[in-house]
């Protein structure tokens, strides 16, 4: 299964609750940091719900 790099580039300060509940179950906890997902349907849901915060490294 193809695997993804998540960035997350804006702060989730003054985000509502359920975006940084869904920044936490991505595991990013801060700015700049970089981790790696299997490409799954979940996954890519909580991607679409954070969009704004984060970006899809290549």
């Amino acid at each position: 299964m193809e695997t993804i790099k998540i960035k997350q580039v804006k702060s989730r300060i003054k985000c509502p609750a359920v975006q940084k509940r869904t920044l936490d179950a991505l595991g990013l906890r801060k700015l700049n940091q970089i981790v790696e997902h299997k490409a799954t349907p979940q996954i890519l849901g909580m991607v679409d719900k954070v969009k704004h915060l984060i970006v899809v490294v290549e």
